[in-house]
């Protein structure tokens, strides 16, 4: 039986890498007061268990409090000594929490880092901000330029939890991104809220194409990804950068959520379905290779089977790269729940998804067999049995395809080869080493 070690501290993250860049600020303010630090680990050596939760959909604070639960029992059981929550569903439902779960030590919310590290019984070290213990591979990271949102969509909660836009400084992105790179990444993926609105609440104006300038001349940077770019109000100034430095993948998460005018006005997208249109004509004009990724939201309320066939008959049209699918749920106190019936039953919202996702299933599969024969440059990000498990620049880590490749040569992880696509499949790409 292993003995627990005193002072070891177990982070366990839940939700997106938004809540996985928090959680490495804890871990390496943890680890600078010579806490041991693990995360998301299995083993029950840990004293101290810290949950990093995610309140947005039904799903995953479904998923939280299962994971909440499940340590409160252990600590009955006292096979650990505290247990801290932290995150958006404990930002939201704090109150409530506490109510259901005593045996938690303490809840925290989203901006609450200080107090978290100080009520574990270290000492917030200011010098540490932008330092971070990163938990991916060692060669790619993520980097959170802007926290909150001013969109105010009509289904979503996260202004409700995570408050109005706010963007850090370019100097400081700057040196947390060099940082990164010292330490080993090669890979930087830029996430936030809403990438597009980044600069509006500090410098007045869009300065996303500003930053991203200055990020692809860090020396030792080989790929600068984009995620999470809001149609509306799309700096389109970003375009040009992103064609002029080579450093800057051409890939883009642009989540579009529907297609409809009336859709898009429930949904208080801020856009026009012309608009969406012309958008993605501009980009493919501006980077015609770019890789294009999205997000899709069906059954929202008043979404009719018109509205429904419109949005197929979009995706089928625009043939996007990469493509996800929500269904509606109701979000608390969001403009959706407090205005609209949610109606729709969810058997119908399941099988729009479905839909969807076949289409897409049949669009990815086409574009990847004209791929065969064709020349990319790889990262390998892993081994798995007898394939060495790598992706293009066209290809963000965990939720897009991948490149499986077999070597007689031993390939090193995190680095770089020329591979030519051999085989595809409706999500995956077969390869081998071009010598």
């Amino acid at each position: 039986m292993k003995t627990k070690i005193p002072n070891k501290v177990n982070v366990i993250t839940l939700g997106c890498s938004k809540n996985l860049v928090d959680s490495e600020y804890l871990l390496k303010q943890l680890s600078a007061n010579g806490f041991k630090v693990v995360h998301d680990s299995n083993s029950a050596d840990s004293d101290i268990i810290v949950i990093n939760t995610c309140g947005f959909i039904n799903d995953a604070k479904q998923e939280s409090i299962e994971t909440i639960l499940q340590f409160e029992e252990l600590k009955k059981q006292k096979k650990i000594k505290k247990l801290f929550v932290f995150g958006c569903l404990s930002e939201r439902y704090k109150d409530e929490l506490i109510k259901e779960i005593p045996g938690v030590d303490q809840f925290f919310g989203v901006y609450n880092l200080k107090e978290l590290v100080e009520s574990i019984g270290a000492n917030y070290k200011s010098e540490l901000i932008g330092e971070r213990l990163v938990t991916t591979p060692k060669h790619f990271a993520y980097l959170k330029i802007s926290d909150g949102c001013d969109r105010n969509c009509s289904f979503c909660a996260i202004p409700l939890i995570k408050g109005k836009h706010i963007s850090k400084a370019i100097p400081e992105l700057v040196d947390e991104a060099e940082l990164l790179v010292r330490n080993g990444a090669k890979e930087i993926i830029l996430i936030a809220q809403d990438l597009s609105y980044y600069g509006y609440d500090i410098y007045k104006k869009p300065k996303l194409a500003e930053l991203l300038d200055q990020l692809s001349d860090i020396k030792g940077l080989k790929w600068l990804r984009l995620h999470y770019a809001y149609p509306s109000k799309f700096p389109l100034d970003v375009l040009d950068v992103i064609k002029k430095k080579p450093t800057i993948c051409h890939y883009l998460d642009i989540p579009v959520q529907h297609i409809s005018d009336k859709m898009l006005k429930l949904m208080k997208r801020g856009n026009t379905k012309e608009q969406t249109y012309n958008l993605i004509d501009t980009i493919k004009s501006k980077v015609p290779d770019i890789a294009l990724r999205t997000t899709i939201l069906v059954g929202h309320p008043g979404e009719t089977d018109e509205d429904f066939k419109e949005l197929l008959d979009f995706v089928k049209f625009v043939k996007f790269d990469r493509l996800g699918v929500f269904t509606y749920s109701e979000e608390e106190n969001t403009f959706s729940a407090n205005n609209y019936k949610d109606e729709i039953p969810f058997a119908i919202k399941q099988s729009r998804m479905d839909e969807i996702m076949e289409v897409q299933r049949q669009i990815s599969n086409k574009l990847n067999y004209k791929k065969i024969d064709n020349i990319y440059k790889a990262i390998i990000d892993r081994k798995e049995g007898d394939y060495y498990i790598g992706r293009t620049e066209y290809d963000s880590p965990e939720v897009d395809n991948e490149v499986l490749i077999k070597s007689d040569v031993k390939l090193k992880i995190g680095q770089f080869y020329n591979v030519r696509i051999i085989k595809a499949d409706d999500f995956d790409l077969y390869a081998r080493i071009e010598k």
